[in-house]
């Protein structure tokens, strides 16, 4: 608490602005519907995140404030749904709309900080408490007001951090940066977007007429329970906690997973599997609990309709592997990798049209995953570092969510602040975890980082 208290006095927050598009994007008021993965219950959450920018790539008379308003400003011209209301669809209440009137805009906090980034080693530590005060933080139903709000908070060194909340109903993280990279374009002097903006959600990524599951996965993967709130399972108090993970250490997991199984493992597939078994041992969950590896896969260009480079909305479905939790602790490590691998070939794009019509026909009965499900999502190869609003790309990007794709205890693989002089091989591992399973969550993760020695794969 103390910390928190200190991080405030170094922020302060002078105004919170409206920012309107530029010039009217519509004549008369009118409802935008969602796609069935836009109203995905896992979903209906706001996502925070910021992208902080060091001031050696730019004059320091150019004001960030300034060129973020003015830049969105302009692209709210396309992208003027952020700047709606979600609202429930009157003829389907369970599920989600945007209402869009004249008069509406993006709230943007200006704030300043009285330190620099290099003091705050530019915010390459996830645990800071101070990334959390350079985030807007909406209630539910502030998140459906403004279900985008943005905040630009100048530091004393001239860099800046753009923190947003944008609720994920309206896109994932792919499209999010489309939104964000055609602000950048015209923040660099663009006189116009290069991106021509796509909704259509409903038709695109619409149910089919009828509704119908074929694919037997989905009944494997998902359950009704009616009245169950996504992100309510009740684990205890979690805690977010920060582990390295150096080149070394990976290359010396694949290589003895490689060697059991005479299999090739990407990154995520290895690391995931030994991360996910590790958390399951250390939460001591019971046995025949059924266990679930969730994590999202694009489907942009998985379904036989592609969807169109200008769509924004969310483009992922999720995907799963599920066993019991003595299973994967008794399996080998090299077992489950390749489960993970071999999940991917699931997605199809009758998966994709099955989970849309599941929606479809059972929105209001309480879909859920289950329990104990570990979301994964490697932000490494996104595109957020691209956004370029004169300053050079952001040096460090980093989430502040800790709900995920239904999981209370998600993990994230993160990148080194490419300003960061100590850590230049490997990358973050960021995990929400139950308090009383860190112990030992901890001594896998020591484990895996002194390879040299043991080997991870055989405890």
């Amino acid at each position: 608490m103390e910390d928190q208290t200190k991080s405030m006095e170094r922020i302060k927050k002078s105004d919170c602005s409206v920012i309107m598009p530029s010039h009217p994007p519509f004549i008369e008021d009118h409802s935008l519907p969602l796609s069935h993965l836009d109203t995905d219950p896992n979903l209906h959450l706001t996502f925070r995140y910021l992208r902080a920018y060091t001031s050696t790539a730019a004059p320091t008379t150019l004001d960030p404030f300034h060129v973020i308003s003015s830049s969105l400003s302009h692209a709210l011209t396309q992208f003027y749904p952020l700047a709606a209301t979600l609202r429930p669809r009157p003829t389907a209440p369970h599920r989600l709309e945007l209402w869009c009137a004249a008069g509406q805009g993006v709230p943007l906090v200006r704030a300043s900080a009285d330190c620099t980034l290099h003091s705050v080693n530019h915010l390459d530590d996830p645990a800071s408490p101070l990334a959390e005060q350079l985030v807007p933080d909406p209630g539910p139903e502030e998140g459906l007001e403004h279900p985008c709000i943005l905040q630009v908070t100048v530091f004393a060194c001239g860099g800046f951090v753009l923190g947003a909340a944008i609720h994920h109903s309206l896109c994932d993280g792919m499209g999010g940066t489309l939104f964000f990279n055609a602000m950048a374009e015209l923040a660099r002097g663009a006189t116009r977007m290069t991106v021509e903006t796509v909704w259509e959600r409903d038709r695109l990524l619409g149910p089919r007429e009828p509704p119908r599951v074929d694919s037997a996965l989905i009944d494997e993967f998902l359950r009704l329970e009616k009245g169950v709130l996504p992100y309510g399972e009740g684990v205890g108090g979690v805690a977010r906690e920060c582990f390295h993970v150096k080149d070394e250490s990976l290359h010396m997991l694949k290589r003895s997973l490689s060697e059991q199984s005479g299999l090739n493992f990407t990154v995520f597939e290895a690391l995931g599997a030994y991360i996910w078994r590790a958390k399951v041992r250390a939460s001591g969950i019971h046995g025949e609990e059924k266990v679930k590896f969730a994590y999202s896969i694009n489907i942009r260009r998985v379904v036989k309709a592609a969807i169109p480079d200008g769509y924004w909305g969310n483009g992922c479905v999720p995907m799963y592997v599920v066993m019991s939790a003595k299973e994967l602790i008794e399996r080998p490590i090299w077992e489950t990798a390749e489960l993970i691998k071999k999940s991917k070939s699931n997605v199809s794009d009758e998966y994709v049209r099955s989970y849309i019509d599941y929606q479809q026909l059972h929105f209001g009965d309480g879909i859920t995953a289950g329990r104990e499900v570990s979301g994964f999502t490697d932000w490494r190869h996104l595109g957020h570092s691209t956004v370029d609003f004169g300053w050079g790309g952001p040096v460090t990007v980093l989430p502040l969510g800790r709900n995920l794709l239904g999981s209370v205890e998600p993990c994230f693989f993160l990148p080194y602040s490419t300003a960061s002089a100590h850590n230049k091989e490997g990358f973050k591992v960021l995990v929400t975890l139950r308090h009383s399973a860190l112990p030992a969550f901890r001594q896998a993760m020591q484990l895996l980082s002194t390879t040299q020695h043991h080997c991870p794969t055989r405890i």
